[in-house]
């Protein structure tokens, strides 16, 4: 059985009888089932393991360390520690060296954990002599914009149509799930799946490049609307929604088509949206930047790893800068976390990012939903802003 499958519920668990300690008690016996395997593929004893590092989330920081977690999520998200104490290891249950510490990375607030600080260290944003921008995306899109002067983070709700659970199609990454797609020379669809299977889905980075697919090719138009005329025979309507066939079902590992709704698509498009007004606010309102001025873009996460940035451009995503500035970091949570195992200077660094950032709360205003409404555009309302976008 399945508990707590995102972030949220795990929280909303941790708060219920017993929850709390039955989650650490498994976050706990996993880290253990890793670490003794890690060993073992080493070729060392977890007798020999003296120092752990840990980078995770806000929540999943407290739950590790059996704290609740659930003032989180509820007016005035407050979390219950943001630095927390370097702990006995024994003392957590961790199968290393008695004599072991563990360090966890301090939280900034209750959406911007040790695991963005560790990606700042990993990427050396505070060391950058020009302003760099890190984006982490996921269920939220975590940034931080700046440079060794200065650093601005805030955190919002941009991904979640991205993944399983939002969108019919959106499936987490696995074999068989599309996480590709593109135009041939003819304008037709073309997908990859994971394993070279038979698809039976599509994941996050899938859905962007067939958005992307879709509107280059005049399959839907700048409102985010399918085109009859353009997609043919391709397209269905059930219950008076319509729906573009992806995968035939002659041709699907599940034995039926795989499709896109107007729905699904409705709910990708707020999402770039999202992203991409979260960008504007806090690389030129808050920042006073234009994205031109801005020396590396990095795509932080195990999601962001996947996305084409030419695809999430075409979507009017990420901003329409030169494809040479985009860095794919990877997870970044874990290089930071190998950053200060491999150099205990960094300790102090890494205090020295925290107390450093300016976080922001993006409160949803007026203006912001005007800039957001400009976004929910394919690319955008104001087309010069995507020089790059020729439609077909």
């Amino acid at each position: 059985k399945t508990v707590g499958p995102d972030v949220l519920a795990r929280i909303h668990h941790s708060n219920e009888k017993g929850g709390l300690a039955q989650l650490q008690s498994l976050i706990i016996d996993g880290v253990n089932r890793h670490l003794s395997a890690l060993c073992e593929s080493c070729g060392i004893s977890s007798d020999d393991v003296y120092l752990v590092t840990g980078a995770g989330n806000t929540a999943m920081t407290h739950l590790f360390l059996g704290i609740e977690a659930y003032d989180i999520i509820k007016e005035p998200y407050i979390p219950g520690v943001n630095i927390p104490d370097t702990f006995d290891a024994a003392e957590l249950g961790l199968c290393v060296n008695s004599n072991a510490k563990i360090f966890l990375f301090p939280n900034i607030g209750s959406y911007f954990g040790g695991d963005l600080i560790a990606g700042i260290l990993f990427s050396d944003l505070d060391q950058k002599e020009m302003p760099c921008i890190m984006v982490d995306v996921g269920t939220n899109a975590e940034i931080v914009v700046g440079c060794r002067d200065w650093l601005i983070a805030c955190a919002g709700a941009a991904g979640p149509a991205l993944e399983g659970g939002v969108s019919k199609m959106g499936m987490t990454a696995q074999p068989g799930v599309i996480d590709r797609v593109w135009l041939d020379d003819d304008q037709n669809m073309q997908v990859h799946t994971i394993d070279d299977k038979p698809p039976i889905g599509i994941c996050g980075s899938g859905m962007i490049d067939l958005a992307a697919s879709l509107f280059l090719s005049g399959r839907v138009d700048i409102r985010g609307k399918f085109s009859k005329q353009r997609c043919e025979d391709r397209l269905f309507e059930k219950e008076g929604i319509a729906s573009f066939i992806l995968v035939e079902k002659e041709d699907s590992g599940t034995g039926a088509p795989i499709c896109l709704s107007q729905v699904d698509l409705n709910s990708l498009t707020s999402s770039k949206a999202a992203m991409y007004t979260i960008l504007e606010v806090i690389v030129k309102n808050t920042s006073g930047l234009e994205f031109e001025e801005l020396s590396r873009f990095y795509v932080a996460g195990t999601f962001g790893s996947f996305i084409n940035p030419e695809s999430a451009i075409s979507i009017g995503m990420l901003p329409d800068i030169d494809l040479s500035l985009f860095e794919v970091l990877g997870n970044s949570s874990l290089g930071g976390a190998k950053v200060l195992l491999k150099n205990p200077d960094a300790f102090d660094r890494l205090l020295s990012i925290r107390e450093a950032i300016t976080y922001i709360e993006l409160n949803v205003n007026q203006e912001f939903m005007n800039m957001f409404s400009g976004a929910k555009f394919y690319p955008h309302t104001d087309r010069s802003r995507f020089p790059s976008v020729k439609q077909g």
